[in-house]
């Protein structure tokens, strides 16, 4: 009864939105001691949602949630003694509730005991507190939070005074506010095969700068091209303006932070995909997916040095890009090494069959037959490729033992799930 109610109270699983028959639904879900739907039941009250407004309603409501020690509801006991709801004004007990529902991490308690300190209500004004309040809110995914703090990092107020962290936070607010709800309906089109709206959606939604609207509406251009997306005279039915609307769309989410995109970019340019091949570009793009800390980027920077394609030859250079890029993601052990180890050779046996091996495998799919037979009839080279497999087959398998007996290792229990503040 409960999920019913939630169902019609935020138009859910293809219901349209009707807070008067979620009501009825909590309603019955309250009477059978749910402590979930009292607390909507508060809220609906406090607020008049699909009901007329009654505070003495909304706070027996919550106190009977608070009974069943739901602790999101200490919140909205709070915040009725603090506005003076249905019960006389009280800065003591407000400060009480939110405390209690702060300790059991609800990021509402956190954000409210925050503007109490703030403000000084009922107490000594602190903003040391109350950044810090409004910190704990935020990691809990308080919007309300992020905007507080972004008003201090701003004006410097209990902390060092951080434009950049304060127009960071300022977006992450900018971002949740209610037309972000395209991206819903854009996801809800995706899925229901409507890719062409989908996509026009999603469109909208990058052109107000939202970063990861740009990454999905590339990725539905580059993927579904001109099969499902078709704009006629805007020229993205052909392959070129295409890409370059493609590429585009992902330069904007790499400068928001997105070093996947960025990526994407650098791959683009190195194999030529939807333009000409280009090194240059593609060490500028992979360069700047490396500043956001992407392993993969350090690694082809590190491949470009050693091969000098687009960036100087340079063996000390590229073995450091391959280091930080182990660093940063262990899980990729086996292709780094591999890749030192070429590194290696290349650094104490140049000119020699290692090297003219490892530099004709770009080249020998086209005409691997010749290939093949090349390399296996030259004297002495059968050997040297026999030991060279051997040793890769035993990287291979030292990694896999590692990966297994890390598998075997008992799974930690996850933390348990804490209610979602409904009422701030």
């Amino acid at each position: 009864m409960y999920r019913v109610g939630v169902f019609h109270c935020f138009g859910l699983r293809g219901l349209q939105r009707d807070h008067q028959k979620a009501l009825s639904w909590f309603s019955k879900a309250a009477e059978k001691g749910d402590s979930r739907a009292m607390e909507l039941l508060g809220e609906f009250y406090a607020r008049g949602v699909g009901v007329e407004r009654n505070y003495t309603k909304s706070y027996e409501w919550l106190t009977q949630a608070s009974k069943l020690h739901l602790y999101s509801s200490y919140n909205g006991l709070g915040y009725l003694y603090v506005k003076g709801y249905g019960v006389e004004r009280n800065y003591t007990k407000a400060k009480e509730y939110f405390e209690m529902a702060a300790e059991n991490d609800d990021a509402g308690g956190h954000y409210n005991l925050g503007v109490m300190y703030f403000k000084g209500f009922g107490m000594k004004r602190d903003v040391r507190i109350a950044c810090k309040c409004f910190m704990m809110a935020a990691n809990l995914g308080q919007p309300k939070a992020f905007y507080q703090l972004a008003k201090m990092f701003h004006s410097g107020t209990a902390v060092k005074k951080n434009l950049p962290m304060a127009t960071a936070l300022y977006k992450l607010v900018a971002e949740r506010g209610p037309w972000s709800s395209m991206s819903r309906w854009a996801l809800e089109a995706y899925l229901k095969g409507d890719i062409g709206k989908a996509f026009f959606l999603y469109l909208r939604m990058a052109e107000q700068g939202y970063e990861v609207a740009q990454s999905n509406a590339a990725w539905i251009l580059d993927k579904y091209g001109g099969k499902k997306i078709c704009i006629g005279a805007s020229g993205l039915c052909t392959d070129a303006e295409r890409h370059q609307h493609v590429h585009s769309l992902w330069w904007q989410a790499s400068e928001l932070g997105n070093e996947h995109a960025a990526l994407l970019i650098g791959d683009a340019y190195y194999y030529g995909r939807g333009n000409a091949r280009d090194y240059g570009c593609a060490a500028n793009a992979y360069m700047h997916a490396k500043f956001q800390s992407n392993a993969q980027a350090m690694f082809n920077l590190g491949y470009m040095h050693e091969h000098g394609e687009g960036l100087p030859l340079d063996l000390h250079l590229a073995k450091r890009y391959y280091d930080e890029a182990l660093e940063l993601d262990p899980a990729a052990k086996l292709p780094i090494t591999l890749a030192l180890s070429n590194l290696w050779i290349r650094k104490n046996f140049a000119n020699s069959f290692f090297v003219e091996l490892i530099d004709s495998l770009p080249n020998a799919y086209p005409k691997i037959d010749m290939w093949v037979q090349n390399l296996l009839f030259v004297e002495g080279n059968a050997t040297i490729l026999a030991l060279f497999v051997s040793l890769v087959t035993v990287l291979y398998l030292r990694e896999r033992q590692r990966r297994n007996v890390w598998n075997m290792a008992p799974p930690q229990q996850p933390d348990a799930l804490q209610p979602v503040p409904a009422f701030i």
